[in-house]
């Protein structure tokens, strides 16, 4: 990219480091997080769903074991179509960055290591989820349609190990925000040394 170009557009950019006033990136990670954590969640609840029946019966919470399914299913579908748009936004995002120079993370890391572990992270991540989403399909439409139980409990145990996973990865996103000030507005003003109390 022309450097001159890269110039004119950070003269738009506004106290955050982008183009835009909220980041985006976070949100739609929140987002990615709470489909594959729900989908997990409601496939469990749909293989305990034996157990749980009477629970659900005293509750007076009229629910099948084929609509838990269906909520994972669907959730685990959302979360690899929008994890796409969070991986694109967080690459969009991190090269706007300007990260605090001179900060190591509490894990021991520099920004930019930090930023690639993220990157490496995020598309793991997505492989993943989009792996994970294949493998609950053929569950679904063939290998299990007939069977009341439609998951694998290896297709759990894989998910929860995911959840590890998951939390390493946003650990890292929080050192960039939190430690490193990158698109975190009060920090990039401080940086600038203006007062975010008389801006914001």
């Amino acid at each position: 990219m022309n450097p001159d170009l890269i110039d004119q557009m950070r003269d738009q950019l506004g106290a955050n480091g982008l183009p835009y006033i909220v980041p985006i990136h976070p949100n739609l990670v929140h987002l990615t997080l709470g489909l594959f954590i729900a989908a997990i969640a409601f496939d469990i609840v749909g293989v305990l769903f034996p157990v749980e029946k009477a629970v659900f019966k005293y509750l007076a919470i009229p629910v099948t074991r084929s609509d838990l399914f269906n909520v994972g299913w669907f959730n685990m579908l959302g979360a690899a179509i929008i994890t796409f748009f969070t991986i694109a936004s967080g690459f969009y995002e991190i090269l706007l960055s300007e990260p605090l120079t001179n900060v190591t993370s509490s894990w021991g890391l520099q920004a930019m290591e930090t930023m690639l572990w993220h990157g490496i992270g995020g598309v793991v991540l997505l492989t993943l989820i989009v792996g994970m989403t294949i493998w609950r399909g053929f569950q679904r439409y063939l290998w299990r349609k007939d069977m009341s139980r439609q998951v694998q409990w290896s297709y759990l145990a894989v998910g929860l190990g995911i959840f590890v996973l998951m939390f390493l990865q946003g650990t890292l996103g929080a050192h960039l925000g939190g430690e490193f000030g990158i698109h975190t507005t009060a920090d990039q003003l401080l940086k600038m040394g203006r007062n975010p109390n008389q801006i914001l």
